[in-house]
């Protein structure tokens, strides 16, 4: 069993309120959390308005199986969310 974490930082300029954050983020957690190989959350800025910080463990058989997963998670989110993608960053365990 092999394990990633994937970390990515979210701009969201101009977000005036808790629920417009939520709004933006559209469901990151529902769409993500399905699949029985990853958990995510939002780990950090979760009462600021303008920014957010989700993590998502995913697990695999293989090395590649999991880097796999964590580049269609960067290239959903990068095509989904309101805002603008920061740092990502990946770590092996």
């Amino acid at each position: 069993m092999h394990i990633g974490i994937l970390t990515v930082s979210i701009s969201l300029p101009g977000c005036r309120s808790l629920k417009e954050k939520r709004q933006r983020m559209g469901g990151i957690h529902e769409r993500f959390g399905r699949n029985p190989a990853v958990a995510v959350c939002e780990s950090a800025h979760r009462d600021q308005l303008e920014a957010s910080e989700w993590s998502f463990v995913v697990v695999g058989n293989s090395p590649q199986q999991v880097a796999s997963l964590c580049s269609e998670i960067e290239d959903k989110l990068l095509r989904t969310v309101d805002g603008r993608v920061g740092d990502i960053s990946r770590e092996m365990l």
